[in-house]
């Protein structure tokens, strides 16, 4: 059934009104097929037709016009009863279908116009009361039902719209979470990346010089691919497997490895703190992860270079807004990632935690500074 409802709404506009309006001329009909014409009379007077076709084609326009074709098929109802020689109470049915029309389409003034032309319409033709009350209660109801389907239609755009707008926001979240994982992954694989390329290209240079730095190289390779590897697994866990398989994100009590890993991979770095720690969230704590994360990459990626940087300062300033968070190296100033997109990636993830980032070579060209500040999670109650 409602397969066959929704293929009825398909069809062009005007088929619907043609076949509507033929229907509603055969039942109007059938007062004279059920009853005899009158004494002395072949067959019933072709003028007693002439109503009938009026308050039947109009409807072809009911959806253009609905106001007119109610008041123009009233008329011709009107008309009818001025005839005393048709068939006896006929159903205005066209009248009915315009009522139900207006009811739906026309606006508010219309409406009350046309209950006001109809009601004033039946009290002066009506010739019996059981006649009135059918009339009004057929109108009634026809109003009601057109109201009704005005309703569900308000309705049903309203839930489209809802529709459109759930879709829209799920492509944009989708869009979103695209783009946080391939921040992700260019973070831990660019971080993994530049640590072991800098511990590959330094062990052998000891290789039967010293033993222990040798050791110590394939070990810091060993564990950034292992640290690699099981970030690598919770995006992937992220993207399809089950909760159970994800590792948590990272935080700021992982910066002391951190640090220590690229300090073994040739460039010294310090760790400063200062103020007291404020809440940041997971994601506040993840994003200043992975942007000192990105910061010293950057500082590895250019070390091997001449002029680059032998040392770096990541200092983690806490204020009453917000932590202040530096990356200092003390290289040429040039650009650390020229080609990539670490740096829009640094401030994607700042913009995404209500905080702003900023970079760019140090006065008198004495290294690259790049500086983040991140807002605090705002928690009911709580103050500093």
């Amino acid at each position: 059934m409602f397969e066959q409802v929704q293929r009825w709404r398909q069809l062009p506009p005007w088929v619907t009104d043609a076949a509507l309006t033929t229907a509603v001329l055969l039942a109007q009909l059938a007062p004279f097929v059920s009853n005899d014409p009158p004494p002395g009379h072949a067959g019933w007077e072709p003028l007693v037709f002439l109503p009938m076709l009026v308050t039947v084609v109009p409807l072809l326009w009911r959806r253009r016009a609905p106001f007119v074709v109610l008041i123009v098929i009233e008329l011709g109802a009107g008309a009818y009863a001025l005839l005393p020689e048709g068939a006896p109470q006929p159903v205005w049915y066209g009248a009915l279908v315009a009522m139900f029309t207006l009811a739906a389409q026309a606006p508010r003034w219309q409406r009350v116009s046309a209950l006001v032309f109809i009601g004033w319409g039946a009290l002066l033709v009506t010739g019996s009361l059981d006649t009135a009350a059918r009339g009004v209660l057929l109108w009634l109801a026809a109003y009601m039902l057109g109201r009704a389907w005005a309703a569900r239609g308000t309705q049903t755009a309203a839930l489209q719209e809802r529709t459109r707008h759930l879709e829209r926001a799920r492509e944009l979240e989708a869009a979103h979470e695209r783009a946080r994982i391939a921040r992700e992954m260019h973070d831990i694989l660019g971080h993994g990346m530049s640590v072991m390329i800098a511990q590959a290209e330094a062990g052998p240079v000891f290789v039967g010089r010293d033993d222990a730095r040798t050791t110590a190289s394939f070990e810091v390779i060993a564990s950034t691919g292992r640290e690699a590897m099981a970030q690598l697994r919770r995006i992937l866990g992220v993207l399809g497997q089950g909760p159970d398989d994800l590792a948590p994100a990272p935080t700021l009590s992982g910066l002391p490895d951190l640090v220590a890993r690229v300090g073994r991979s040739g460039v010294d770095v310090q760790l400063i703190r200062s103020g007291e720690p404020g809440m940041l969230g997971p994601d506040g704590e993840a994003a200043a992860y992975r942007i000192v994360q990105e910061g010293l990459t950057n500082v590895l990626k250019h070390a091997r270079r001449e002029g680059g940087a032998v040392r770096a300062d990541v200092t983690l300033d806490w204020h009453d807004d917000g932590l202040r968070l530096r990356v200092v190296d003390n290289g040429d100033g040039g650009p650390p990632d020229a080609e990539g997109r670490g740096l829009v990636g640094i401030a994607e993830r700042a913009a995404a935690c209500g905080g702003t980032a900023t970079w760019g070579p140090r006065q008198e060209n004495t290294g690259f500074e790049l500086s983040v500040h991140l807002s605090y999670v705002a928690v009911p109650g709580a103050t500093r």
